[in-house]
């Protein structure tokens, strides 16, 4: 009898939870009642008027509606565990990634679809780094100017104009010509003994293979198609990659660049156009060393800015930025992370008991050099550290073995805090460790035990605490209830009503099917 009770106390809690936390007018609103017919009625009303008013809105206050719109975005990051508070941003996605590790440090839309623009260029000249040589002749085909159009971005150059790759890149990067991305990626395939197909095929093979799952891009330049798409995370994953090429900064670093008369081609000029790299500029940012810009009437302003302050190396991303907002946007994020955030150097720390020694990129270039892709210099960006905010100490963390090669003892310990990646390290490990693995009394996934000056451990075994599911669960739940909240806020109050009662019938019938079980495995 009592665990009947229990069962009826547990089904009206959960009922009486959604209706707390279903909104006044979707719970209160009782077309049977006349009094609330006619609120619903009148909502309703107010619901049309708004649409018509905002149908009769000038071009201006609607760009301004959807300035605010964009503003207001639910970030991503703010609801994360003892993470610092980030600005909005007029952009409709935006994140910051540290450079070496890829952690994330704010998001914001960070997985949705967007178009580039002209940073697709980024990702154009770092296929040209991968495969061809600084060198390489680059001649313009009549394919490379044909589909130019009056407005488009253009560096001037014509068919029969013969220069080098190191060239056509500056055309590409400062200038934003779409003739000259065009040029790059037809002259690259060619050399590679392909075509221009090709290399579209390589940005977007080279696009998944660092990781990024939501895009799709159909040309080299950026200018609008509706299957030419990226997301803010694969953006960031790109501009990640690229910066190991010295190559892509220098270019990026010039004020102004000249390609000279010759026999082939007259003189060109271009100056810069990342108006965070130009020290005249009042959106001069002092930690700034690398960018690409981006506009289009459907992208809108798009903007990738690599920063980087002596201790940290940051990518930022923002799309579908709203209004004059992009480099105050961009500013503002660099400067949340570089106040909020500490990188604490794994090596200064206690050391994993699987651990026998950390490997640094330097010391990885000095065993094996820079890595040589296409002829042009690759360099290892630096890991072996975590970002935390600043009040959170390393001991907080916890960690995970993966990667790792038997035959060199070497792997890596990707670092984590409360489940979200901050970090990661190369490392060698014990012969005790290698020798667990090799006879398969530990799993390679196993997380460390982190005893902290309590003697509590954080994770044991590799088993989830009930704290961190928990934790799941509530992070789970928010966002449902932020989706929900998102989808259902402009539906007038009748319709709201309706949905209330779905939910609640739903709510009831899930309650039901676990009794049910109860009673069923007793």
């Amino acid at each position: 009898m009592r665990g009947k009770k229990q069962i009826a106390a547990v089904v009206l809690a959960v009922i009486l939870a959604v209706a707390a936390g279903i909104p006044h007018s979707m719970v209160y609103a009782e077309p049977d009642s006349t009094g609330n017919a006619q609120a619903a009625d009148a909502a309703a009303d107010d619901t049309q008027k708004e649409e018509k008013k905002e149908e009769d809105m000038t071009p201006e206050e609607l760009e301004k509606k959807a300035e605010e719109d964009a503003y207001k975005m639910e970030i991503q990051s703010n609801s994360w565990k003892n993470w610092p508070q980030g600005p909005g941003t007029y952009g409709e996605a935006a994140i910051v990634m540290d450079a070496g590790t890829g952690s994330i440090l704010y998001a914001k839309n960070i997985d949705g679809h967007e178009y580039p623009a002209s940073i697709t260029k980024v990702l154009t000249s770092l296929i040209a780094l991968k495969y061809g040589s600084l060198s390489d002749q680059v001649t313009f085909s009549n394919d490379c100017i044909s589909f130019m159009q009056p407005g488009d971005s253009s560096a001037g150059l014509k068919e029969g104009n013969v220069i080098s790759l190191e060239q056509a890149l500056y055309a590409t990067l400062l200038a934003s010509a779409n003739e000259a991305a065009y040029a790059v990626a037809e002259n690259v395939g060619k050399n590679a003994g392909h075509d221009y197909n090709w290399f579209i095929q390589q940005m977007n093979e080279e696009c998944k293979s660092l990781g990024g799952e939501n895009s799709n891009f159909v040309n080299a330049n950026g200018l609008h198609d509706d299957n030419h798409y990226t997301c803010a995370r694969d953006m960031a994953l790109i501009g990640r990659e690229i910066w190991r090429y010295p190559e892509f900064l220098k270019i990026c670093q010039e004020q102004s660049y000249t390609i000279p008369a010759s026999d082939t081609t007259e003189e060109h000029v271009f100056p810069q156009h990342h108006k965070m790299l130009i020290k005249e500029n009042k959106n001069y940012y002092q930690y700034a060393v690398a960018g690409k810009t981006g506009y289009t009437s459907n992208a809108l302003s798009t903007l990738i800015t690599m920063a980087d302050n002596g201790n940290m190396k940051l990518v930022c991303v923002v799309l579908r930025t709203h209004g004059a907002n992009i480099y105050p946007d961009t500013k503002n994020l660099f400067e949340y992370v570089f106040n909020n955030f500490q990188k604490i150097p794994v090596a200064d720390e206690k050391k994993p008991t699987e651990v026998k020694e950390f490997i640094t990129a330097s010391d990885e270039s000095e065993d094996a050099g820079s890595a040589q892709t296409g002829g042009n210099e690759y360099q290892p960006l630096e890991d072996g550290y975590v970002i935390l905010p600043k009040d959170v100490s390393y001991k907080d963390t916890d960690y995970e073995i993966t990667d790792v090669d038997e035959k060199t003892g070497k792997g890596t310990i990707q670092y984590t805090y409360d489940g979200h990646p901050v970090g990661s390290a190369t490392a060698k490990f014990t012969e005790e460790y290698l020798q667990k693995i090799s006879t398969g009394k530990e799993r390679v996934d196993n997380k460390k035990e982190n005893v902290d000056n309590s003697g509590t451990t954080k994770n044991s075994g590799g088993k989830l605490s009930a704290k961190s599911i928990w934790t799941n669960f509530v992070q789970k739940a928010k966002a449902a209830w932020a989706f929900g909240q998102k989808k259902y806020a402009g539906k007038s109050a009748s319709e709201q009503y309706m949905i209330a009662g779905e939910c609640v019938a739903l709510v009831i019938l899930i309650v039901s099917l676990i009794v049910v079980l109860i009673r069923r495995r007793r």
